[in-house]
Formats: structure tokens, sequence, C-alpha cells
């Protein structure tokens, strides 16, 4: 029954036991999933079961040992679990057991070294403990022994080494330790792959390969081995030689000898990756190197190398891959290496190389990544760079050039490092072409001119380091536009301005803005939150700030006059001109208003006011909803409304009748409002008295709105949560000054300009509205007071001639006045 790759799912039924003849089941490659079946088991005659890359779990059915005919069995790639049944080993006919990539426990079957006829065991990408059992070296036609990454422990059983027929070994990612037998070389003529990579083995390698003249791959890297490099002559098949990451060498001159017995003048070579990094060789490359002409992968980095490179490299063609860095290489890098075509990758950093950089690089059309930092090179970067590069690393040199404008030609470059060198000039503004940047090093230079403001088009840009050079002037606030800058370091430079806004709501993880001439207040948002992580000493005339900066508090009187510049010298002349001409306008203002102060003034709106009722309030306000809310005082509650009648947008402010004093307040407002008439004054439109539709009274006043709201929420705003992104309201000097006036033009009025004074006993920020020119407006005159001409009319006007009205925690002056004044001596101004 042959079904692979039939895109089936479900789960295999029960009734599969019932097929007594069959010999084959082939169900890889499909999508079945739940427990294999045990009746199974009852399918005697069954040869071969394959049911590879599927979704099985559940454990290995025990009573598979029923099927004593089966040769092969393979399940790779489920989601078995538990462990593999000893019974197993009683199918003598087995010759493939394929169990790999599975999440199996428990331990290699000792049972397993009955199985005389077996030829591939294959159980990786398990969590298998335990040891190797000794059986196993009992088993002669053994071919294939893979069980690399599991948990296995102890050592190779020395029989295993002695199965002349084994091809396969692989016991990579494990936990082994010991010697390699020194007849290894001899005793498994047959081998094609052998790895004991990411283990504990020890000792010296003794052995050598020569005899085993068909293998292909030896991996030996990631273990703790001495000594010499294996002797590699007569392999005409080897294509990997790995052994990174142990301490082979002793840093003598012979070390890499080993590799000049891997080139036969007599045949061609295979060998396709030679990686020896991160050992103790010493020595310099033989020439022997250079015949390695199918070589894709050169990786040498991490060991005691001298010498240079030799010019024959430019002859191996294939390579992708060149690393040796770390090492103690000298001379030139071959001008010609842009030959090599196919190259993807040099590392070359953290040598003793000199001379310049070649400029045949531009050839190299699949560079992606090219470091060649840490070395002893001069002169200038390469105009013509590959185009293909993605990582470009040249720190630590002697480089002296401009950068390149030609660099925004490579156009994939994710990270470009410069920094450490003597490069001059500004950094070019073609860097706004690197949209891909994420981290730019350009510290440690001799860079001037202004940071481009062109670098918010990097907007993929995470880190940006300019630290130590000569750059100037502010901070260009299009870098606001860098929503994924995560560490900026512009320290040790010149430049000044205040320190932008924008910084605090990027989301940086560490900023550095040190020595430079940075002037101002220090914000208070995101990172500057944190004094770990934000550096800002060295900027004398910085001030405010969280208290761990140790910055003296903001004084802005004094730090205008210390900065006196030419440009605010002008301001403050156009500021007093406009002074002067404000306070000749008031005066004039003034005059004219003495003239009319005693006309009466008794009818203001007449046929004008409005008929307005409660139907229409409610309307207006979508019934009074909390969208519409505007603010909420002591005796009602005030709306934004629109009225029907031509879209007007009016301010309503609703009296809670349930408050004492609510309803006098309501009538000494309308008495107050019904005679007034001032610029400077709360205009209102009409009033409403009426029933709602519950029968309870109904109290509104109607106001023209006033769009930029209360001098209150100017002078000490709240923000809310979804007020964050907004920008904070703030008062320069002019309008502070203006407001101030027209508050003052409105008491002037009360006080001295209507039939009979009105002493406002509530004056506040909140009740000083303002338009949408800025002009301020009084308003809420529910406590304001009637002066007649003698005290006892006074009095008798008081809602009380005892307490003190108006706001907790304030005293109006113009009640204490009432309270303990004679009027008639009083001279309000």
């Amino acid at each position: 029954l042959v079904l692979n790759s039939s895109q089936l799912s479900g789960s295999i039924s029960p009734h599969i036991g019932n097929l007594s003849f069959l010999r084959l089941l082939n169900l890889d490659d499909n999508s079945f999933s739940d427990e294999i079946p045990s009746e199974i088991g009852h399918l005697r005659r069954l040869e071969a079961l394959y049911l590879s890359n599927n979704s099985f779990s559940g454990e290995i059915p025990g009573n598979i040992s029923s099927c004593t005919n089966l040769v092969n069995i393979t399940i790779y790639n489920n989601h078995l679990v538990g462990e593999i049944p000893e019974s197993l080993g009683s199918l003598l006919k087995f010759r493939s057991i394929h169990l790999g990539k599975n999440n199996l426990t428990g331990s290699i079957p000792s049972s397993f070294g009955n199985l005389s006829s077996l030829e591939e065991l294959y159980v990786p990408l398990n969590n298998l403990g335990g040891i190797i059992p000794d059986s196993l070296g009992k088993l002669k036609n053994l071919r294939i022994i893979a069980i690399a990454a599991n948990r296995l422990n102890g050592t190779i059983p020395p029989s295993i080494f002695n199965i002349s027929s084994m091809k396969i070994f692989d016991v990579g990612v494990n936990f082994f330790h010991g010697n390699l037998p020194s007849h290894l070389g001899v005793s498994l003529p047959n081998l094609l792959f052998f790895s004991i990579a990411q283990n504990q083995f020890t000792g010296s390698i003794q052995f050598s390969f020569s005899n085993d003249s068909q293998l292909e791959r030896l991996q030996l890297n990631n273990n703790q081995l001495t000594g010499m490099g294996p002797f590699m002559s007569k392999l005409p098949r080897l294509q990997w030689l790995i052994m990174f990451d142990n301490y082979l060498g002793s840093g003598g001159d012979d070390d890499l000898s080993f590799l000049s017995s891997l080139v036969n003048t007599t045949r061609p070579t295979t060998l396709q990756y030679l990686a020896i990094s991160s050992n103790n060789f010493g020595g310099m490359l033989p020439r022997e190197i250079c015949n390695l002409t199918e070589l894709i992968v050169l990786s040498l980095d991490y060991n005691k190398i001298h010498g240079s490179l030799p010019p024959g490299i430019v002859n191996l063609v294939n390579l992708q891959q060149i690393d040796a860095s770390d090492n103690h290489l000298s001379g030139i890098i071959p001008p010609n290496i842009g030959i090599l075509q196919n190259l993807v990758k040099l590392n070359l950093y953290n040598n003793m190389l000199t001379g310049y950089i070649p400029s045949s690089f531009g050839n190299s059309t699949n560079l992606n990544n090219l470091d060649l930092s840490q070395n002893n090179l001069q002169g200038s970067i390469p105009s013509n760079l590959s185009k293909s590069l993605s990582v470009l690393v040249l720190s630590s040199n002697n480089l002296s050039s401009i950068i390149p404008q030609t660099i925004g030609l490579s156009s994939f470059l994710i990270s470009v490092d410069l920094s450490k060198n003597h490069l001059i000039g500004s950094l070019p503004t073609e860097v706004e072409k690197l949209t891909h940047l994420e981290e730019l090093y350009l510290y440690e230079n001799i860079l001037s001119g202004e940071i481009p403001s062109c670098l918010s088009s990097c907007t993929s840009l995470e880190a940006l380091y300019m630290e130590g050079n000569f750059f100037h002037g502010p901070i260009p606030l299009s870098l606001s536009s860098l929503r994924g800058l995560q560490v900026l370091d512009l320290s040790r430079n010149n430049l000044s301005g205040k320190i932008p806004e924008f910084l605090g709501v990027l989301a940086l993880e560490y900023l550095n803005l040190s020595l430079n001439d940075f002037y101002g207040k220090v914000p208070k948002k995101g990172v500057f939150k944190n004094a770990s992580a934000t550096i800002v000493f060295g900027n004398n005339k910085l001030c405010g700030g969280i208290l761990e900066f140790h910055l003296p508090a903001c004084n802005l009187e004094n730090s205008n006059k210390r900065r006196l510049t030419n440009r605010l010298k002008t301001i403050v002349a156009i500021f007093s001109v406009l002074s002067g001409v404000t306070l000749v306008l008031s005066f004039i203002y003034l005059l004219w208003f003495g003239k009319r102060r005693k006309r009466h003034a008794s009818v203001i709106y007449g046929p004008l006011l409005w008929r307005v009722s409660y139907q229409s309030l409610l309307n207006a306000t979508l019934g009074f909803s909390s969208s519409n809310l505007i603010g909420v005082g002591s005796y009602g509650t005030v709306y934004k409304g629109i009225l029907d009648e031509g879209g007007i947008v009016i301010a309503v402010k609703v009296l809670n009748l349930l408050h004492r004093g609510a309803s006098r307040s309501f009538m000494a407002e309308c008495e107050a409002l019904k005679t007034l008439r001032h610029r400077n004054l709360v205009k209102v439109l009409t009033a409403c008295s009426s029933v709602d539709y519950h029968g309870n009274d109904f109290k509104a006043l109607i106001y023209e709105y006033m769009v930029n709201g209360s001098l209150e929420d100017w002078l000490h705003p709240t923000v809310g949560i979804n007020e964050v992104d907004e920008a904070p309201r703030n008062l320069d000097f002019l309008q502070r000054l203006t407001i101030a006036i027209d508050i003052a033009c409105a008491l002037e009025y009360l006080h001295n300009h209507c039939e009979t004074p009105i002493v406002h006993c509530d004056l506040k920020p909140s009740n000083v509205l303002l338009d949408s020119e800025m002009t301020a407006h009084v308003g809420d005159f529910g406590l304001a007071k009637f002066l007649s001409q003698h005290v006892e009319d006074a009095v008798t006007h008081e809602s009380s001639s005892i307490g003190v009205s108006g706001t907790t925690g304030y005293a109006p002056p113009g009640m204490l006045i009432l309270i303990f004044c004679d009027l008639s001596y009083i001279h309000l101004k």
C-alpha cells in the first residue's frame, strides 16, 4: 500500500490490522496525526513501514515486535514521545531503523546488539540519554550510526571503531568525552562521513585518514583536541575539513604544514570548506592553499597566523567567504582581489595589514560583508565600493579622506562603521539613500559641519554614534522621524541650541549629549527620566531636568539677560514699541469710557434676546452629553452646544438647583449681566428658566463660546490620556501682558463705569476665558455685588454679611472690602 505524498490527513484506521497480507506500507510525506494504531502489530507479513514526515504522536507501539518479518522501519520527523521499545531488539531481520527528529526519550536499547543484520541506526534529533551500549560493537554489518543532537554521554565503546563496514559515523552535539583511538584511520577504511562535533573529546589527533580514500566530510569542531592537525594526503574526495574551536596547534611555524598535504599536484582537489578557526595555529599560510581551486569557504580567524595573504588567493574563483580575522597578518590586501566575483564575505579585522583599500572591490558584485577594521590601512575610502554591500566596517585604521558621496549607491547597507579614523569633511547628504541603514558609527574622526537633516530618510536607523568629532549647529528637528532609534551618542562635539523635545518621545534606550554647548531647559519625558541612560554633563548652559542631572533650576529672566544677542535685542525693541502703542490705545479707550460713565445702560439686548426652550438646549448639547462637558463649578455645569438656528456654537451653564445658593447665583448673574456691555466681559446671549421632562425646575445661562478655554488651562495644564501627543500650551510674555491688560480693563469698567459699581468677588484664572484671538473675557458673576453709595445699602444686597464666599482657599479682595471697610472711604482702582 503506497500512498506517500498524497496530501492525506486524519488518523490511520485501526482496521489496517486486517490487511494480513500487507508487506509494504508507505504513508510518507502526508499530514497524518494521532497515534500509530497498535493494530499494525497484527501485520505478521509486514517487511517495510514508512511513516516519515507526518504528525504522528504518542509512543511507538510495543507490539510492532510481533511483525517478525519487518526489515525497515522509518518514522522520521514526527512527534513521537516515550522510549524506544526494548522489544524491537527481537526483530532479527531489521536492516534499518530510522526514528530521527522526534521527541523520544530514554536510552538506546541494549537489545539492538542482537540485530546482527542491522546496517543503519538513525536516531538523531531526539532527547535520548545514557550511554552507547557496548553491544552495538557486535554489529559487524553496521554502515550508518547517526545519533547526533541528543543528550548521550560517556565514552564511545572501542569496539565500534573496529566496525570496518562503517561509512557514516555521526555522534555530534552530545556529551561524549575521552580520546580518539590512534588506529581510527586504519580500522574504518570505508568512511564517507565522520563527525564528533560539539562534544568534549580531548587528546591529540594521532591518527591518519590516508587510508580513507572515500572520506568526504571530517568534522572535529567544538571539542578540546590538542596537538597538530591530521595528515590528509590521498583523500581525493574530501570536501569538508571542519576543525574550529579546539586547542590545535602550538603557535609554531610548522603548524599549518598539514594543509600542504591536502594538495596533490597529480589530481584536482575537491575541498570546498576549510574551517580551522579558533585554535592556536601559527606559522604562515602555505602557498599550496592557492591550489584549492574548488574552495568555497576559507575560515582561518582567531589563530596566530602571520605573514601576508598569498597573492595567488585570487585564483580561488569559487571562494564565497574568507575569514582571517584576529591573526597577525601583515602586508597588503591583494590589489586585484576584486577578481573574486563570487566573494560574499571578507573579514580581515584585527590584523596588521597596511597599504590601501583596493579599488577593485567595486568589481565584487556579490560582496555583502566587508570588515577590514583594526588594521593599519591608510588613504581614502574607495568611491566604487560594491553596490551589494550590507555591512561595511572600516573602523580603527588610518584612513584620512572624506566620506565619498558614492556611499549612497550601496543602498542595501544595514551597518556602516567608519569610526576611529582621521576622516574629514562633512557627512554627505547622499546618506539619505541608505533607507535600510540600521547602524551608523562615525565616532572619533575629524568630521565637521552640521548634522544633515536628510538623515531623517534613514527611517530604519536604530543606533547613531557621532561622538568625538567637530559637528556644530543644532540637532535637526527632522530627526524626529527616526521612530526606531534606540541609541544616540552626540557627545564631544560643538553642537549648540536647545535640546529638542522630540528626543523624549523617541524610544531611546541610551542618549549621550555631554560636552557640547547646548543651552536651555532639559526635557523630562522619555529617556530623560532615566539618569543612567542619559548623559548631559559638560553643557554649562543647561538647566532643569531631573534631580540626578545636578543642573541648576531654570531662571529664564537671568538666562535671557546673559544671552542677549542681537536677535533678542531686536525682539525686545519691537516688543517695547508694541507695548507703548498698546498703553496709548488703552488710555484712549479709558477716556472714551469715562465720558459715558453716567450713561444709563439698562437695555442691552432688547429685542435681540433669543427665546430658547429646554428642548433646544437638550438638542444642542446632545442631551447634555458628557462628551460635550466643558467644566464643573460650584453652582452648575457648563456644556458646549450647537443651536439649530444657524449652527451657532454656544456655552450652556446649567444651574444645579439642589445646591444651596444656586438659584440666588442665577438671579445675581442675570441681574449683573443685563446691564453690562464690554469687550472684555463674557457675552451672555440669553437665559432659560423652565422645567425639564421630569417636572423639575431648570435654569440655564447661554454664553458666547470661547474656543481657547480658560486661563487656568493655559497656566496650569493637565495632561490627559488622550492628550499625550498634543503640543503643550504655552503663553509667551506678550500674551500674558495682553491678557493682564484685558482683565484690568474689565475690572476698571465694572468698578468705575457702570451706573452702579460692581465687585466681581470671585476673580480667578478659571473665570477668565480666552477667545480665538486670545482676548481675555471675565465671566461667572454668580457672586457679584452691587455697591450703593452707603455701606448699609451694600450690606442689604449681601447673601451673607458674615462668611466669605467664593473659591475654597481663596478670599476675593472685593469681599474683604465689603465686610471690613466703609465703602465711602474706598477708592477702587
